[in-house]
């Protein structure tokens, strides 16, 4: 029974059932517990750039060949790519043949409150999106928390102390001892999981209120049913021709998956899965390069979220899209989804940007998915996290980078259980 109630996924499960139930009584804890969520991912977000900056810096430098490192890039990015159109693909094929928004009556939305996400879709601009991956100033880029920045600088710094050779050992040293104190700061940080797992469900359910749901769950469903589907057929297809189980992955994150499921937030287990991908037998400087990038360009949720969004809105108002109009929206999301990347309500900004290229509906219509849209996010965030991690292995097994001694040891029941416990 102590061995239970010590584990850390069934008290982030517990945490997740107690929010539902405050939240649907007591809805007017919801602005507290807004609080108590967003505390907890603060205190993640604070060891997130730090965090990435040392892994790529250490990763690089003890890669030795900068070549590897264009093509572990490279890679990468070819990769997240092909599983992301993947993804759109699927969401269009699904919400064609579920249509979701087929005879759905719905009210028009807070338009006042879509104001502020139609206004950032309208100021993108995509080689400024490009640019912007360059830092000005670096202590900035660390203060704002900018991933891509952070990214950016660490590999042109990696490169500088990588060319130092032995003179460079020392910083080396010093690197991963920082490194180490980091994850340690991180463990105690995981032990309050629960609470912020708690905070962020009660709001969700105390803002929007069950009944919200009720009009969408269609919708709500079509979106959970084709993540689930990408992930056991796609990814796990993806998993098969690598040689190594999504099941067993899956249960050997399963921590990381109950704590997205209730912050909503799949960077709230940013550092946890770059250390868990170093332990389950990936390179350091693997984990380094593709976890940080495919938190912005691998985002195999939101993709399929938006291409269902974009039919689903053309189902409920009536708007017929001929093959050539949904290749075109294909062909828009591919570009829009990475577009805004690690900002903040991305999926309501890339989908009005997205509108507004297609021009095929008034962007104003999206008003409707406010309501329900924190209530999907979860399924994105997991799917997203869940491609991410998988990525990794993948890269990695690519480049020979990937040791299966400590993936088979990493995986056994006993070790995962072993691991949960010792986080607290």
């Amino acid at each position: 029974m102590k061995s239970i109630l010590s584990n850390l996924t069934f008290q982030v499960l517990v945490a997740i059932t107690l929010g539902v139930l405050v939240g649907a009584f007591y809805p007017g804890f919801a602005p507290q517990a807004k609080l108590i969520s967003q505390s907890f991912i603060n205190m993640i977000s604070m060891l997130i750039a730090p965090i990435i900056f040392l892994t790529i810096v250490l990763g690089i430098a003890h890669m030795g060949d900068m070549k590897k490192v264009g093509r572990v890039g490279g890679k990468a990015l070819l990769y997240f790519e092909i599983v992301t159109t993947f993804a759109i693909v699927i969401g269009m094929v699904v919400a064609n043949f579920l249509k979701p928004g087929v005879g759905l009556k719905v009210s028009g939305g807070d338009v006042e409150k879509l104001k502020t996400y139609t206004e950032q879709a309208d100021s993108i601009n995509w080689l400024e999106f490009l640019a912007h991956i360059i830092p000005h100033n670096i202590f900035e880029a660390f203060t704002k928390g900018e991933i891509l920045q952070i990214l950016f600088f660490a590999i042109l710094f990696g490169y500088g102390l990588n060319k130092m050779g032995e003179s460079g050992q020392s910083l080396l040293s010093t690197f991963d001892k920082i490194s180490k104190v980091l994850f340690n700061i991180m463990k105690v940080v995981m032990r309050i999981a629960p609470i912020g797992a708690f905070g962020g469900m009660a709001y969700s359910v105390g803002t929007y209120g069950l009944e919200t749901l009720l009009p969408m769950v269609k919708l709500m469903g079509a979106v959970y049913l084709t993540c689930l589907l990408f992930i056991f057929i796609v990814l796990n297809g993806i998993c098969r021709f690598y040689k190594f189980s999504l099941w067993k992955y899956l249960k050997y994150i399963r921590q990381e998956i109950l704590i997205v499921l209730g912050t909503s937030s799949s960077e709230s287990v940013l550092p946890s899965m770059m250390q868990k991908m170093e332990a389950i037998g990936c390179k350091k400087s693997v984990v380094g390069l593709v976890i940080p990038t495919g938190y912005s360009f691998n985002l195999d949720g939101t993709a399929i979220y938006l291409s269902m969004a974009v039919i689903f809105l053309c189902q409920v108002f009536n708007i017929n899209l001929s093959i050539g109009q949904q290749l075109s929206v294909l062909a828009v999301l591919m570009v829009t989804s990475k577009g805004a990347a690690g900002v903040t309500g991305s999926g309501f900004i890339v989908l009005a940007s997205t509108l507004t290229a297609l021009k095929i509906m008034p962007v104003e219509h999206i008003a409707i998915l406010l309501g329900v849209d924190r209530f999907m996010s979860e399924a994105r965030a997991i799917t997203n996290m869940i491609g991410n991690g998988i990525a990794t292995i993948v890269i990695a097994k690519s480049e020979n980078e990937f040791d299966e001694e400590k993936y088979k040891l990493a995986i056994q029941p006993a070790t995962i259980e072993r691991n949960e416990e010792s986080t607290l």
